[in-house]
């Protein structure tokens, strides 16, 4: 649905008025924080966080996670909380699909299939996948690739988007230098 509030510099009472962050909790129905909190009560055995495969989604997923592991984070220490991985692109030739999550993967089953008749579709977003590829590829139990969140996961992407979300500008600009030789494909 879009970007959630960042948790990392906001009150409890600013978060428990965010509307994303209410829907949330409201669909988990198991409290939030220290007090409140009873996964028992949860309505779900899986959270499957499910966000694009790009730098926004990325940033999505990463304030969520912040959210689960600030506030609900016994839920990821009892293994409930996955990430779904879109594939990022689909392969046709004649009437045969393959999805890769990978541009190697994508190389290797062009390389398999031969390159003549070949069409290659890129997904920029879930919106660009139609309901049956979405079903097929991300949310259907028997094909789905699911990736669980373990409390390192959580904690070393909460210690991320403190540097780079954070007041202090010298860590910021530290990651940034240091990560610079691994950008690829920028979209300034």
């Amino acid at each position: 649905k879009g970007k959630i509030l960042n948790v990392e510099k906001a009150r409890l009472d600013r978060i428990l008025s965010n509307e994303e962050i209410r829907t949330i909790v409201t669909a988990l129905g198991m409290g939030i924080g220290t007090d409140d909190l009873d996964i028992s009560r949860r309505r779900y055995d899986k959270i499957i966080i499910m966000t694009d495969a790009d730098i926004d989604g990325s940033h999505i997923r990463t304030l969520i996670l912040t959210f689960f592991y600030r506030y609900m984070r016994e839920l990821i220490e009892k293994g409930h909380v996955y990430i779904a991985l879109p594939p990022l692109y689909r392969i046709r030739k004649g009437n045969t699909e393959y999805y890769a999550y990978s541009d190697e993967e994508k190389d290797g089953i062009v390389k398999k299939i031969a390159k003549d008749g070949v069409s290659i579709q890129r997904y920029k977003g879930l919106g660009e996948m139609n309901p049956e590829q979405l079903w097929k590829t991300t949310m259907d139990p028997e094909n789905r690739t699911l990736m669980q969140i373990t409390l390192e996961d959580a904690a070393e992407a909460e210690h991320i988007f403190t540097i780079l979300m954070g007041d202090q500008v010298e860590p910021r600009r530290k990651f940034i230098e240091e990560n610079a030789k691994y950008v690829k494909n920028l979209d300034v």
